[in-house]
Parts: structure tokens; sequence; C-alpha cells
């Protein structure tokens, strides 16, 4: 039976601190993100945009609310229960590429299935790294390649899982315009050849309209929703609630 919902969010809270110093990251939010479909999160600095993706990923844990993932409910999960998670159901991608500096790209791609117990073939990851366009990279060390490069290694090592989820932190925010592009289309291509769901966080109404769908965070509350985005209009709604915080 398919799930129609890849992560679901059921009246989180986030609070950072207590009593005169709590800060109140997360207030409250319920959303879905459909399966096979890609989300972009947005708002303006200090909105809950990363706490949101973080406790959405079980990296955080939430203060009120459930968190379910592929219809799991990891709101509870214990740290053995979180890590097979990461490891199978989830991949991550940064802005800083967090490659290992002195694994080749082969090295890095096939690290998270030798973390799962597996023992990786060859060409398992070499077909990985052909579909990012880095077939002729395979022995190049983080140091021998570009940003753009270096990120293209780091959704190959998300994509090697085949994640049934995949969380992006500002996945082109420190990549020039050719390259930000380059990686936009892998991720369109795995949400509409792989049917993977993507949740990214960005600051960039670009990057954001390459999405499916936009959320607009604003004092840890979803307070707007945009479908079939476009660059002007993220751009736009993004200014109105940046006003409006």
């Amino acid at each position: 039976m398919a799930i129609a919902s890849a992560v679901e969010l059921r009246a989180v809270s986030r609070v950072y601190g207590s009593r005169q110093t709590a800060v109140r990251a997360l207030d409250g939010v319920t959303i879905d993100f459909p399966a096979g479909s890609w989300t972009a999160v947005m708002g303006p600095s200090g909105s809950g945009k990363s706490t949101l993706l973080h406790c959405a990923a079980g990296l955080e844990q939430v203060t009120e609310g459930r968190v379910l993932v592929a219809g799991q409910d990891i709101t509870e999960g214990d740290d053995e229960e979180l890590t097979r998670l990461r490891r199978t159901v989830i991949g991550f991608v940064f802005q800083s590429f967090n490659l290992v500096g002195s694994l080749t790209a082969e090295q890095n791609v096939a690290m998270p299935l030798r973390l799962a117990g597996q023992r990786p073939s060859r060409d398992q990851v070499r077909s990985v790294l052909a579909e990012v366009g880095l077939a002729d990279r395979l022995r190049h060390r983080p140091r021998e390649l570009s940003g753009g490069q270096q990120q293209r290694v780091a959704i190959a090592r998300a994509m090697v899982t085949r994640p049934a989820v995949l969380f992006a932190d500002e996945p082109t925010g420190a990549l020039d315009t050719r390259s930000a592009r380059t990686v936009l289309g892998l991720l369109r291509s795995m949400v509409d050849a792989a049917g993977q769901t993507i949740v990214m966080v960005t600051h960039d109404p670009a990057t954001a309209a390459a999405a499916d769908h936009v959320l607009f965070l604003s004092d840890g509350r979803v307070v707007d929703r945009l479908d079939g985005p476009t660059t002007r209009a993220v751009a736009d709604r993004l200014a109105h609630w940046e006003v409006a915080s």
C-alpha cells in the first residue's frame, strides 16, 4: 500500500531554553509532505525553517507533537532506531557538502552503505556517480573538485541508498548559477524519475521555484503555501512575509 504522505508533522512545537529564556522556534506546526513531491520551505531569518527540517528528519527532538517519516512514528525513537532510519529511509544534502576530504568521490558515495553494514559493489557506486555526471571523477578527492562537483558527489551519496525522503538544507547556497542549475536538475529527476520526496530549505526564490510546492514560515508557524511556484510569485510572497515579520 502506497504512503500518501512521506513526512507528517502533527501539532509540532520546538522550544529552546526554559522559562524567561524560552524561544518557541516551531509553534504547533501541522503539515504533510506528499510522497513523490518536492517542497521548498522559506521564510525570514529566525522563522523556524531549519528547525522544521531538523525535526522532520529526526535530527532534533520535538518538544510537543508527533513526527512520522514513511509511515513510521519517529517522535520518541531511540538513537539506534533513528540511526537506522537515517541510513535507509532518509538522505541528506547540505550547503557545506560534508564530504570526507581524505576519501575519493567513489569512497564518499559508498560510505552510507558501508555504515549500514553493506558491501557495496563497485558497479553500484559508479552507476550513481554516472547519474550525476561524474563518471570521470571517481578517484578525485574533494579538494580536486569544483564546488558544483562536490555537491553532485554529496547528492550521489544521498542517492545511493535510494532514500524515501531527501532533506536538503540550502543545497545550492554555495554554488554559482550554472552549478546550481545542474544540482536542481538532479533533484528534479529524483522526484520525477525515481518518485522520491524532497523537503528543501532555501532563501532563494529561483531555487524554490524548481519545487512543486513552497511553504512559508513566520514566527515558527506555517503562514502561506504556493503550489506550482514561479520565481516572481515566490519573491513576492517572501517579501510580504518579511515585511509582516
